[in-house]
């Protein structure tokens, strides 16, 4: 019988969250480069090129690929003859080592998890508790996964109980496309069918584990080796989705994802479970084994097979913004995919700081901060470690701010906007009634955002953590005019335009 030993799961866990944070599979990001080779799209490939430069500087600085280092989701297959040395559940020890990770003194990682969910919602302060899946196998040693999911993936899995003689692949078209860019593509989708409603979603999580490999399966399917149903659904999912020229980060292009992974498991015959959950740029998983003779140990990828991409910032191709005198004329003259080079002061805020000063408002009070003219950044930023003026400092998904557009740019005195994704229909309306523009960074390039910072202060609302509003001074911030004055959306043209041209797949009119 195998005896673990609690130190070396927690230690395990330990390692593996941080190992992720700054590791992009190497699956992954190859197949991302292909994609930046073959892409066509000028918006696409730069943001592409921006991925892949953040991957490779992340993981030399050992410093997180993303801001949002995600909810700790762990896969446990026990052997059922392996014997536990230690007093705590695994849950207990899973989640010490979650917070040994996340609390890393030399690469702290951002604590997302919130406590009583429906009320108070209180920051656990350590990314815990940590999210478990277990299954009892036969065998003497511990399989264990481990996942780091950011929000704005998990917010696009979808569910559906589809009759048994609905197309899947009609349902997953339909589908993708209102998930927006929140997920942060080029990803990979997962998809789970069958069982019962938990168990498609399980499956669809799971599924996402497994490296990208879809290139091995067109190569069977070349050599004329008979296809199972499941990977002719991948093949033709593959094709398809990618036809819908979404693109990197929604801006059209030829890829949306690296790859569909997909698991079944027999279901009632009165139903057809499916259910769909994207990978994000920022694809964090590592897997290995516990046999008893000590901590996992999770040797580090080759630097030198990273792709070949460098993004640097080309004031031939981009145009240089001062946010210490920038006005309401010339943010009314930027034009849809102009790229901009932001330098000057900023402010920051998301959900809760947004909420706030709405409530404040309400109640006629001051706010803490003058937002006259002024940019606010859509993020909650990594905390600094050693040298660092701040940690990672990626966008987050702008559409969860359409609700306070208007008040900001009605009430406060704001101008211009920074996230990433698209914003939908209310915010669009409030931008062109103000004459305002929302400018769009990349998701999955936290790290190079973080080097175009040069100081950061909090300003307001210290006791919100990384949901504070800060203020940056940056240089050179890369963004692109996302939604102009106009309202006109780069995330409705682009997409639109790149599916005509790939033309495989009709375009709908709205």
């Amino acid at each position: 019988m195998t005896v673990i030993r609690e130190e070396d799961l927690i230690q395990s866990i330990a390692d593996a969250f941080q190992y992720i944070s700054y590791y992009h599979p190497l699956d992954y990001i190859q197949a991302l480069g292909e994609a930046w080779e073959r892409e066509e799209s000028p918006a696409a490939k730069d943001a592409i090129a921006q991925i892949l430069t953040n991957s490779r500087m992340s993981a030399e600085g050992h410093r997180p690929i993303c801001q949002d280092t995600g909810i700790a989701v762990v896969f446990l297959k026990v052997g059922m003859n392996v014997r536990w040395e230690s007093a705590r559940s695994i849950q207990e020890m899973v989640d010490e080592g979650v917070r040994r990770a996340y609390n890393h003194p030399d690469n702290k990682l951002r604590a997302s998890v919130l406590l009583d969910p429906a009320g108070a919602r209180t920051n656990s302060r350590d990314n815990t508790p940590a999210v478990i899946h277990y299954e009892l196998v036969a065998g003497d040693h511990v399989e264990i996964t481990c996942a780091a999911k950011g929000g704005g993936s998990e917010n696009k899995s979808k569910l559906a109980m589809l009759n048994p003689s609905d197309s899947i692949v009609d349902w997953v078209l339909k589908t993708v496309p209102t998930m927006g860019a929140g997920w942060c593509p080029p990803g990979i989708l997962g998809i789970g069918i069958g069982g019962t409603p938990e168990k498609a979603m399980l499956l669809a999580k799971e599924s996402l584990m497994a490296p990208v490999d879809i290139h091995e399966l067109r190569e069977k399917a070349a050599s004329g080796t008979k296809l199972t149903r499941v990977e002719e659904l991948r093949l033709e999912l593959m094709d398809k989705v990618n036809a819908l020229g979404i693109g990197a980060q929604g801006l059209g292009g030829l890829t949306t994802v690296v790859d569909v992974k997909i698991l079944d498991y027999p279901t009632h015959a009165a139903s057809l479970p499916i259910a769909m959950i994207p990978n994000c740029a920022a694809t964090r998983h590592v897997h290995f084994e516990l046999d008893g003779s000590g901590p996992a140990h999770l040797p580090p990828p080759r630097l030198e097979d990273w792709p070949q991409v460098t993004w640097k910032a080309d004031s031939n191709l981009a145009t240089r913004v001062n946010l210490d005198t920038l006005t309401r004329e010339e943010v009314a003259s930027w034009k849809p995919g102009q790229i901009l080079l932001l330098n000057g002061k900023m402010l920051t805020g998301r959900d809760a700081a947004h909420k706030r000063i709405q409530e404040m408002l309400d109640r006629g009070e001051a706010l803490p901060v003058d937002f006259t003219n002024r940019v606010i950044y859509y993020v909650g930023p990594v905390d600094p470690v050693r040298d660092e003026v701040v940690g990672p400092a990626g966008p987050t998904t702008a559409t969860r701010m359409d609700k306070f557009t208007r008040m900001m740019l009605e009430k406060t005195g704001l101008i211009s906007m920074i996230g990433k994704s698209e914003r939908g229909p209310a915010a669009i309306e409030a931008i062109r009634d103000n004459r305002s523009a929302y400018l769009m960074a990349v998701g999955g390039a936290a790290y190079l955002v973080s080097k175009a910072i040069r100081s950061a202060r909090t300003v307001a609302f210290e006791d919100l953590g990384m949901e504070a509003i800060y203020e940056f001074e940056v240089q050179d911030m890369p963004v692109t005019v996302a939604v102009d004055s106009n309202g006109t959306s780069v995330h409705t043209t682009g997409p639109r335009e790149w599916q005509t041209r790939i033309g495989k797949i009709p375009v709908v009119s709205n």
